[in-house]
This record gives C-alpha cells, sequence and structure tokens, in this order.
C-alpha cells in the first residue's frame, strides 16, 4: 500500500504560536499564578487535555470570565469579542493575547469600516468562536452569512456602503461563489478574502491527493472548522474517506482493499497524532 501525507498537514502557524504562548506562561508563571484560557486555546481536545493536566483552567464561559479576580487570562486563537478586552481590562486581571495574527487583522479591518458606518458582512458559520469574535468588533450594522439562503434574506439600505470579510477557515470555492451572489445584489461592495493562505493551500493539496487515492483519512478534532472543511472536500473526490480525531477511531479492515491511501489533517492537529496514523498505516498495510 503506498500511503501519501499532504505536506501541508498540521499545525499552521497561528495554531502553534497560541499553543507554543500557553506552555511558555506555563513555564514562567510563578507557583501562585493561575492560567486561564478563554474557551479552548485551539480545537483539540489531545492538546487541551495536556494543558489541563499541567494546570491550565479552561474558562467556559463570560459568566466564568465575570467571577475571576486575578490570574493571567491567555486569549483563545480563535480571538474574542472587543467587549472581552473591555472587561478583562476593567477588572485589571492580565492578558496574553493568543489570537492568530491573521484574525486580529479581521477585526482591525472590520472595526475600521464600522467606525466609517460601512456595513459589515462576515462569509463563515455564525455559531464558530472565530465567526463570534469578529462579529464582536464591528457595530450594530452585521451580518454573517454561510449559504445562498442566508444573502437572499439580506435586507440592506440602497445607499449603504458594504464591506465582506471571511473567517479565516471558510471553503475557497464557496466563498467565492456566495461573493458573486453578493455582488450581483447591487450594493456598493468592498470584498476582502481574509481566507488564510494556509487553509486555501491545505484545500488545495487535500482535493489533488484525494482525486488519486483510493481511501483518504482527514485528521482532526470533530470541533475544527477547517478540518470539517477538509473533510468535506475530500469526500466529494473520494468516496472513501474517513474523518478521525486519532487512531482509535480509524477502523483498519475499512481499509483493507485498497492500494493508496492519502492522509491530510487540520491546522489544529498535532504532529504526533498524524505520525502516528501513518506509521500505524504502513505497518499493518
Amino acid at each position: 500500500m503506498e500511503v501519501i501525507r499532504a505536506k501541508t498537514a498540521g499545525f499552521c502557524f497561528g495554531v502553534k504560536r497560541a499553543v507554543d504562548t500557553v506552555y511558555e506562561q506555563l513555564e514562567n508563571a510563578s507557583e501562585f499564578t493561575t492560567i486561564y484560557t478563554y474557551g479552548p486555546i485551539i480545537h483539540n481536545e489531545e492538546v487541551v487535555k495536556d494543558m489541563k493536566q499541567k494546570g491550565v483552567i479552561v474558562l467556559q464561559s463570560e459568566a466564568e470570565l465575570d467571577a475571576l479576580t486575578e490570574g493571567t487570562v491567555i486569549i483563545r486563537s480563535h480571538g474574542v469579542e472587543k467587549a472581552i478586552y473591555d472587561k478583562l481590562n476593567a477588572k485589571g486581571i492580565k492578558i496574553v493575547d493568543a489570537t492568530c495574527p491573521f484574525v486580529k487583522k479581521i477585526h482591525n479591518i472590520v472595526q475600521k469600516e464600522s467606525t466609517k458606518g460601512n456595513y459589515i458582512i462576515i462569509v463563515g458559520n455564525p455559531q464558530h468562536p472565530e465567526v463570534e469574535g469578529i462579529r464582536g468588533w464591528a457595530g450594530t450594522k452585521v451580518a454573517v452569512v454561510q449559504t445562498k439562503e442566508d444573502i437572499e434574506k439580506l435586507i440592506i439600505p440602497e445607499n449603504e456602503k458594504v464591506c465582506v470579510v471571511s473567517q479565516t477557515t471558510f471553503n475557497y470555492n464557496k466563498f467565492k461563489e456566495l461573493v458573486e451572489i453578493i455582488l450581483k445584489k447591487s450594493y456598493d461592495v468592498s470584498v476582502l478574502n481574509t481566507i488564510c493562505n494556509a487553509t486555501k493551500e491545505r484545500q488545495t493539496e487535500a482535493q489533488c491527493i484525494a482525486e488519486e487515492v483510493d481511501a483518504m483519512i482527514v485528521i482532526g478534532d470533530k470541533h475544527s472548522s477547517n478540518t470539517q472543511k477538509l473533510y468535506e472536500i475530500c469526500s466529494r473526490e473520494c468516496h472513501d474517506t474517513y474523518y478521525i480525531q486519532t487512531l482509535d477511531d480509524l477502523d483498519m479492515n475499512q481499509l483493507g482493499s485498497v492500494e493508496t491511501v492519502g492522509i491530510t489533517a487540520g491546522a489544529s492537529t498535532p504532529n504526533n497524532i498524524i505520525e502516528e496514523v501513518q506509521n500505524n498505516v504502513r505497518i499493518i498495510f
């Protein structure tokens, strides 16, 4: 059996930076300092579990944040709304910002365009923490869309200037399709493609591999948006595509009759998990 591993699989720059930030804070903190993250630092249960074992406390809600009186709060890689920064600063709690720089760039764009009075359209999943954070840097004139139907429901006054941005991990081809529909509505539109280059490269490579192999394995956390997008892309090209979090989720019997297997992974998947899957697939077959 031939195993083809995507070169772009695994931690992206923003995720690695966020994970390294947490471990650096743990290493340098005094024994009296508690390290918190606001939400899971990344979407990977194995990484978050290891951090918890080392003493990191994950704040799951704003109510838990409100109860804090001390400690260091690390902002997750997905970013958070402006109100969270304001609240932490008002409480005098130390903030360590591990927001992905590419996400932070969108916050700055949205805040600037909102200050000008422009209407903001965010292309992405409204339930995803990154999108919730981006929305929190806009004013009252903001909408989130992820389907054609969402765009059709939009009611924006004709004289409004519109700025379109995207969730960094959104499917690039789908983004282009939705932008075309927005442009047809004849708004005065400025489109900023804020999809991360690493996301586009990862999706393109995964698609190319999936087109050539008998089976495709996509590794990543079930909550990871970019991994879900990879699975969607690979599934369209390869019927036998499997979405797993770790080796334990993979039924090797499913790969029994295939000659070529492709492996890719989401941006929040550690290299050791990818290598474990890759090595076991090679050994068994």
